[in-house]
């Protein structure tokens, strides 16, 4: 039996679309919020953030980390432009849009990048600026979100090679995964700050 082709293209469902703007938006907004308080921040070093609430929960000791600035400028205005694509994606999706392969893959490569990026803000964030910033675990979350639909969604097209137990189990549990992804981060400042929480 020959081997059955990728398409050369697809739509998203509409579910997936919603899922895409829901997560878009939530970043963008996470990242405004950021950029926002960091041309605060820059005016008035002095100036708190709203978010800041007690040692561990600190937005502004994380914006004024070293790594608040990865690339040489605010990460927060990388997120304006990356969750607008997102954002833009999703919108399509709920249109009717069909992508071609190579579109998807770029899209998945984004998306990887994005996890990639934001697992490194967790670890630094967690045990070398020791404060968390709640905005930025929304977009932690929003993250690890479509990251995780993005490439089941590219398996299970067969964008992405897989062998058929795995295309299977995207298109039964895609859900497990986010949720045990975001639990395991739940879980790590749980434990890292497990003093602070229960004193």
């Amino acid at each position: 039996m020959a081997p059955v082709q990728a398409p050369r293209a697809a739509a998203g469902s509409r579910g997936l679309g919603l899922l895409l703007v829901l997560t878009g938006a939530a970043g963008l907004l996470a990242s405004w919020v950021i950029t926002l308080d960091k041309f605060k921040l820059l005016e008035n070093p002095n100036f708190t953030p709203g978010c800041s609430l007690n040692p561990v929960v600190s937005c502004g000791s994380v914006m004024k980390s070293a790594q608040a600035a990865a690339f040489g400028f605010p990460n927060p205005m990388l997120g304006l432009v990356t969750y607008g694509v997102v954002l833009c994606v999703g919108m399509s999706l709920l249109a009717g849009a069909a992508f071609p392969r190579w579109y998807w893959l770029t899209f998945d490569a984004g998306c990887l990048f994005g996890i990639g990026f934001v697992s490194w803000l967790q670890f630094e964030s967690l045990y070398r600026i020791n404060a968390l910033c709640l905005w930025c675990c929304l977009a932690w979350v929003a993250t690890i979100i479509m990251f995780w639909y993005v490439t089941s969604f590219a398996v299970r097209h067969r964008f992405l090679p897989a062998p058929a137990p795995v295309r299977a189990f995207f298109a039964e549990f895609t859900w497990v995964l986010p949720v045990l992804h975001t639990g395991v981060v739940g879980m790590l400042i749980l434990t890292r700050w497990w003093d602070f929480w229960t004193g």
